[in-house]
C-alpha cells in the first residue's frame, strides 16, 4: 500500500480516508494507533481526506494490529479479580481500556469496509474512532498510576470476533457491534462506578463518566445507520434486530439494562421490551 513521504511531524502524508482507516487498523503500538487516529481525525475535519472516486473493494477482514506482549484468551479464562485490591483494580480498568482499544479499530474498520454510503456516515465513525482514542488514553494513565500499563494483563477478543462475523453486512454490524456490545457498556458502567466511587476511587470513575456520556453517542449512531440500513433493504427495523439478536448474539444479552440511557442512544420502548423478554 503506498502511502507517500511522512509529513513532517512524522505522520503518514496521506489523503485518503481509506488508507487512513487501514494504516491505522493495522498499527500495532497502541499509541501510536491512538496517534495516528487523532492525526487523521483532525485532518478529516479539516476537509484533508477524502473518500476516493474509485476504490478497490476492501480487503478481507483480519485481525488489526495488537502489541506482541498482549495475551487474548477465552472470555471464560480471563481471570476474574476483585475491586477490592489495587491488583484487581487494575486488571479491571485494562479490561476496559482493551475494550476502548478494540473500539478505536472497529470504528475505523466500518469506514474502510462499508463503501458508498452517505458521508455522514463515515464522519460518525471518524468521530467515534477519535473518541475511543482519547477514552484508551484516560484509562491508559489511570492504569499507570494503579502501576501497570496495557498488555500487563491477559484479555479477550470477543468484540473483534463479532466484527468479523458481521464484516460482510453493514446492517448486521450496525445492529450488532453498537447496539449489542457497545450498549452493554452503558447497563454496567453505572454500578461500575458506584463500586469505584465506594474504594475512593473518584479519578478511575470520573474516566467512567465521561466513557458512559460519550458513548451514548456512538450506540445512538449505530441506531441511527441501523435503521437507514433497514430502510434502503426494505425491511422491518424491530423484527430484524430480534432476527439478528437470536441469530449472532446468544448469551451476549444479560439484564438489568439501563432503559434510559439506550432510550437516549436510540432504541424505542418495543424495542427495550424485547431486550428484556429475549434476556429472560
Amino acid at each position: 500500500m503506498h502511502t507517500g513521504c511522512a509529513a513532517a511531524d512524522g505522520m503518514p502524508a496521506v489523503d485518503d480516508l481509506l488508507q487512513a482507516a487501514q494504516l491505522c487498523l493495522v498499527e500495532a503500538d497502541p499509541l501510536r494507533k491512538v496517534a495516528l487516529t487523532q492525526h487523521f481525525a483532525a485532518r478529516f475535519r479539516a476537509g484533508g481526506l477524502k473518500l476516493p472516486a474509485q476504490a478497490s473493494d476492501p480487503q478481507p477482514i483480519r485481525m488489526p494490529g495488537r502489541p506482541p506482549q498482549l495475551v487474548l484468551v477465552h472470555p471464560r479464562d480471563v481471570p476474574r479479580r476483585g475491586l477490592g485490591s489495587p491488583e484487581g483494580r487494575a486488571a479491571f480498568i485494562h479490561a476496559i481500556a482493551h475494550i476502548e482499544l478494540n473500539a478505536i479499530d472497529l470504528a475505523w474498520d466500518a469506514v474502510y469496509r462499508f463503501r458508498g454510503l452517505p458521508g455522514s456516515f463515515y464522519a460518525d465513525w471518524v468521530s467515534c474512532a477519535d473518541d475511543e482514542s482519547r477514552h484508551f488514553v484516560l484509562l491508559r494513565e489511570r492504569l499507570r498510576a494503579h502501576g501497570h500499563d496495557y498488555a500487563d494483563f491477559p484479555a479477550h477478543n470477543g468484540l473483534w470476533e463479532m466484527c468479523e462475523k458481521t464484516a460482510h453486512d453493514g446492517l448486521a454490524r450496525m445492529a450488532l457491534v453498537p447496539r449489542v456490545l457497545e450498549a452493554r457498556g452503558l447497563d454496567v458502567t453505572p454500578a461500575m462506578i458506584g463500586k469505584l466511587r465506594s474504594l475512593g476511587d473518584d479519578a478511575t470513575a470520573d474516566v467512567l463518566e465521561v466513557i458512559l456520556r460519550e458513548e451514548v453517542a456512538h450506540v445512538a449512531a449505530g441506531s441511527r445507520w441501523y435503521r437507514w440500513y433497514c430502510e434502503r433493504e426494505g425491511v422491518e427495523p424491530r423484527e430484524r434486530f430480534k432476527q439478528l439478536l437470536g441469530e449472532y448474539a446468544h448469551g451476549y444479552l444479560r439484564g438489568p439494562f439501563n432503559l434510559e440511557a439506550r432510550l437516549l442512544a436510540g432504541f424505542d420502548d418495543e424495542e427495550l421490551a424485547d431486550l428484556v423478554e429475549q434476556a429472560g
